[in-house]
Parts: structure tokens; C-alpha cells; sequence
């Protein structure tokens, strides 16, 4: 039974917070405005873990995840560059890029990145197999406080949308951690089962604001 039950298509609603377990964002146009703003009372990272679940059929270019601070416009971005079919990863403006990924179009996948502000690596899990690791920038923290929006990659903190790199699809369970997960943890995630929710970012107590036409909905469920 396919379950799809309207929570609301909103315009330029107030943020709240909510518990978003078994819901999913839908994004059903293809615009430079249509975007969520996820709010963090948090304004220093040492590292970062962002792990999200996405579905799309779009071949171009498209942002996954982007958190724009004053001093850097990309401060950890996520994006997947359709011409290379390859996935972005930009911190403190830096940029590291991976590719020979399976990231097939129509299926969920389940996408996690990490960076060490010691190290300065950077890291790629795709449905739970891990990619090489990269260095981007090392020695300082991304600070300042944060723009984080699912959507629309931020040229400008805040804005400079491109509609050739919206996103177009569904958005579940996105979670951001001050740190760096373990691969336990991480596979925990991936595999849905009990593990340690965003300590910045939590789907299931999620301070979010809809910015022009996005869905609300209960994620489809297949019958067995």
C-alpha cells in the first residue's frame, strides 16, 4: 500500500520544528527559488558528518546539500556534477570531487560526507561503501553563522540560486553531526537502524522553514 499523505505545500512559511521520522521532502519543479532552510543554533565545526537520503531521475548537475557561512559561500557543500557523474564535495571553499560512483537515477540512495578540519580530508559514503579519502582544507574550523539549505546551491550566502543546479526529487532523513561518525555508526544509518541522530542537524526534531512550493509527505512504503 502506497502510503502519500499531504502535510503541505507552502509559501514562504514561518520555521518550526518538527519530528520528520517516515516523512520526506518533495520538490516537484525545477525553479531558482523553491528551497528549505534547515536552522542550527550551532556556529563552530572542527568536522562535519552530513548524512541524507535522496531520489531523483535528473541528469544535470543538482545540489544535494549546501551550508553557506559569511566568510565562506561554500563552506560544506554537497553537490553531483551530471557531466562528470561525479559527486562534489567543497569545504571552506576548497574542493575535492568523486567520481566512479554508482549513483543510479530513480532509486534512494543514501549519501553521508565527512571532513576533518585536522587532517583535512574529506570522505564519501554512498549507500553505506566508502570512497577514497581527499584533502580539501585543513587548520580551521568553518565558522560564522550558517545558512544551511536543501534545494538550491547558495552563490551568495543565503542566495545566488541557479536554477541549472536545483534539486528535483525527495529528501529524507538528513542529519549533520559536529564530528566525525564512526563507520559503525555510519552503517547504522545507512541501514536505518538505531543510531545517534544529527547533534546539529536531527530529522527527528527538525527546526525547518519551506521557501515557495516543497511537499510534506509520509515516505512510500512497498507493500510485501
Amino acid at each position: 500500500m502506497r502510503l502519500l499523505v499531504l502535510l503541505g505545500m507552502l509559501t514562504a512559511c514561518a520555521a518550526i520544528t518538527q519530528d520528520l521520522s517516515g516523512k520526506m521532502l518533495i520538490f516537484p519543479l525545477e525553479t531558482n527559488t523553491t528551497h528549505v532552510k534547515l536552522k542550527t543554533t550551532k556556529k563552530d565545526f572542527n568536522g562535519v558528518t552530513v548524512c541524507q537520503r535522496s531520489f531523483t531521475d535528473l541528469e544535470r548537475t543538482h545540489l544535494l546539500f549546501s551550508l553557506s557561512t559569511p566568510t565562506y559561500t561554500n563552506g560544506f557543500l554537497v553537490l553531483w556534477h551530471g557531466s562528470d557523474k561525479a559527486l562534489g564535495i567543497y569545504t571552506r571553499n576548497a574542493y575535492a570531487v568523486f567520481g566512479k560512483l554508482d549513483y543510479k537515477l530513480n532509486a534512494w540512495h543514501s549519501v553521508c560526507t565527512t571532513w576533518d578540519s585536522a587532517s583535512g580530508l574529506v570522505q564519501v559514503w554512498l549507500d553505506g561503501r566508502p570512497s577514497t579519502k581527499k584533502f580539501t582544507s585543513s587548520g580551521s574550523t568553518i565558522n560564522g553563522n550558517p545558512i544551511i539549505i536543501l534545494g538550491q546551491e547558495q552563490d551568495t550566502h543565503g542566495g545566488g540560486f541557479d536554477i541549472k543546479q536545483s534539486f528535483v526529487g525527495m529528501m529524507s532523513d538528513v542529519h549533520m553531526w559536529d564530528y566525525i561518525l564512526s563507520p559503525c555508526e555510519i552503517q547504522k544509518y545507512v541501514d536505518e537502524r538505531n543510531f545517534t541522530p544529527g547533534n546539529v542537524l536531527n530529522w527527528r526534531a527538525m527546526d525547518f522553514q519551506i521557501i515557495d512550493k516543497v511537499l510534506l509527505e509520509n515516505k512510500e512504503m512497498v507493500c510485501s
